[in-house]
């Protein structure tokens, strides 16, 4: 508890530092938001979409995980075959065999997580919690991605 008070004593203090360090340090920039602009979201749907409804965080969760989560899958893939080597024939192998389960996997996860994110959760934490849920999620990339 002394960590999360300390979080959010930084955060009210320095919001934009803390949430730069915060994205780095998980990698991701999925749904950022900053504290002190609480209109618009500044994260990857809320670029098109303003609002704090049910409606609207549903537009936010569909706009996301129907662009960006394919988008990125499809990019993260194939680039880490060609980090690992593979050959271009392999590497689209791999891309066929793992890309819907991985999307079908990521469709598990991310709604829930984003609709509660975009819904319930105050601006200025929506990027810790999307870090937190990351640190599963690129687990199991990492996983997917080097499985031969």
């Amino acid at each position: 508890m002394a960590l999360w008070r300390a979080y959010q004593r930084a955060l009210a203090a320095h919001p934009w530092k803390v949430q730069v360090l915060t994205a780095a340090a998980g990698g991701e920039t999925r749904s950022a938001g900053t504290p002190d602009r609480p209109d618009p979201d500044h994260g990857i749907s809320g670029l098109w979409l303003c609002g704090g409804t049910k409606v609207d965080a549903l537009k936010k969760m569909l706009l996301d995980q129907g662009c960006f989560a394919p988008c990125f899958l499809g990019c993260f893939l194939p680039l880490v075959g060609t980090l690992n080597g593979l050959s271009a024939q392999d590497n689209w192998a791999k891309l066929q065999r793992d890309y819907l389960d991985a999307l079908i996997t990521n469709y598990y996860l991310w709604p829930a997580v984003q609709l509660a994110n975009f819904y319930l959760v105050p601006l200025h934490y929506r990027l810790a919690v999307v870090q937190s849920v990351a640190v599963i999620w690129n687990s199991y990339l990492s996983w997917k991605a080097h499985q031969l």
